[in-house]
């Protein structure tokens, strides 16, 4: 089973952050990263609901970065195939917030992808880019 990550970012710092072993058997890098996707647009709801209500800011598009271009692929193209059919209907969720407009997919290069801290073991130097592309600061330049 893969490890799901996701982080959401407002304003440029994270403000929700998962990091947890799938509970379904992905066949496929694909398949695994749209049950992510699809995981993180239920999140990713909740969020904008939850800014709404709290600071009136009507979110428009939550963008989800993702870094496998089969699953964007997948997640836009409405109609099913041979190679889609096997997926649970409960992660089809992402397609039809996407087709919606309430989110949009991007592709993001693998080395700029900030959810890997979270999914994988990564080296101390993309720990630290990694780390500095969500804002967050080490405790030793706090003081």
């Amino acid at each position: 089973k893969s490890i799901a990550g996701y982080i959401f970012l407002y304003g440029g710092a994270p403000i929700s952050w998962c990091s947890r072993k799938q509970y379904v058997m992905a066949l496929s890098t694909c398949e695994a990263e749209y049950i992510v996707a699809s995981l993180s647009a239920c999140q990713g709801v909740w969020l904008s609901n939850l800014i709404n209500e709290i600071a009136n800011v009507k979110c428009d598009t939550v963008i989800i970065k993702v870094d496998n271009m089969s699953a964007i692929n997948l997640a836009k193209n409405p109609i099913a195939h041979g190679r889609s059919k096997h997926i649970e209907m409960r992660f089809h969720y992402l397609r039809e917030q996407v087709s919606s407009g309430k989110f949009k997919l991007e592709h993001c290069r693998t080395n700029l992808q900030v959810a890997d801290v979270l999914t994988k073991a990564v080296t101390v130097e993309t720990f630290v880019r990694l780390r500095n592309l969500m804002y967050i600061k080490s405790l030793k330049n706090m003081n």
